[in-house]
């Protein structure tokens, strides 16, 4: 059976909190040197922001009345010294149940917002992921997205005098 996808409601949040929690703690489990826990995150991050603000919009995959995996974006314009202005958004999150994945629901919910946010105007799409999130960067090219900036990271040693 396909999943519904459909805007989140209010009714969603108590379970959104969870997946969000769950997708915090992954990253936390991969990358602890990295990533904050999840209940650090869960004090400053809220995804019910994604209901209450108009740029903001946030889907959800329901199978038999249960909400199984989410995506969350919001609208901005990349205004830079050095590169034109264009209509932008930004993939915030994407998660879907460990028990649902490899089931086609995560492209499922990108076409979905993909599809809202070409109707608002949007010229392009851009998500952050971190190198050692390898299922997360293999998805996200099979969706279609490239490379387009480069961040390094070098941690600097203390300098013994």
């Amino acid at each position: 059976m396909d999943p519904v996808i459909r805007r989140a409601k209010e009714i969603d949040l108590f379970r959104l909190n969870s997946m969000m929690y769950q997708l915090h703690d992954e990253h936390h489990q991969q990358c602890p040197e990295l990533f904050k826990t999840a209940s650090e995150i869960e004090e400053e991050k809220s995804i019910s922001r994604y209901l209450d603000d108009p740029d903001c919009m946030i889907y959800v995959a329901e199978l038999d009345g249960d909400v199984i995996g989410f995506v969350t974006g919001h609208f901005c314009e990349l205004v830079s010294t050095v590169s034109k202005a264009v209509m932008m958004a930004t993939i915030d999150e994407l998660y879907v149940e460990p028990q649902s994945r490899r089931a086609g629901i995560a492209e499922k919910l990108m076409t979905r917002i993909e599809q809202e946010l070409k109707d608002y105007g949007v010229k392009e799409i851009f998500v952050e992921v971190w190198d050692f999130n390898q299922s997360a960067l293999k998805f996200y090219y099979q969706q279609g997205l490239k490379e387009h900036i480069h961040y390094l990271r070098k941690p600097l040693k203390e300098i013994e005098i």
